[in-house]
């Protein structure tokens, strides 16, 4: 197979109440250079355990935590993120959400869409960030600061 898939699973396990069998995964390596990540929910990926309920940016928070940790898994960073999607369920998550996110990805610049949704996949989820990075040609790769 071309891609490296990272943290399998089936939404069965993930979600018993909803009778789906889909074989799904946190993170895909392309071809060994581009890296996808799942969209990322206020939840911790071993225990499935859901946190920070009725907290956007605590669910901010974990999910960029969990899109650290799936990057590092796959070989790159939070500094190689090429875009992001940020899914809201109302509009006033905006501000603390996108504040959350800014956090984590001072000085990276990616590129960005936010979407107002009227739900995600489980009531209590708020917001949901999904990632695109690259894992760079460290032989060629360019300082941040050269590449503005």
């Amino acid at each position: 197979m071309v891609h490296t898939r990272i943290r399998k699973f089936n939404t069965k396990d993930t979600y018993p109440e909803q009778k789906l069998d889909n074989d799904l995964c946190q993170t895909v390596v392309a071809r060994g250079t581009m890296v996808f990540v799942r969209g990322q929910i206020g939840q911790d990926l071993d225990t499935r355990e859901s946190v920070a309920i009725g907290d956007a940016a605590g669910q901010a928070e974990k999910a960029m935590a969990n899109i650290k940790m799936l990057l590092e898994e796959a070989g790159s960073k939070l500094e190689h993120i090429c875009k992001i999607t940020i899914y809201i369920i109302d509009p006033r998550y905006r501000e603390p959400v996108y504040r959350t996110v800014g956090q984590w990805l001072k000085g990276v610049y990616p590129v960005s869409t936010g979407i107002v949704v009227s739900g995600l996949a489980r009531p209590e989820w708020l917001v949901e960030i999904d990632a695109t990075a690259v894992i760079p040609d460290t032989a060629q790769a360019v300082a941040p600061d050269e590449a503005a």
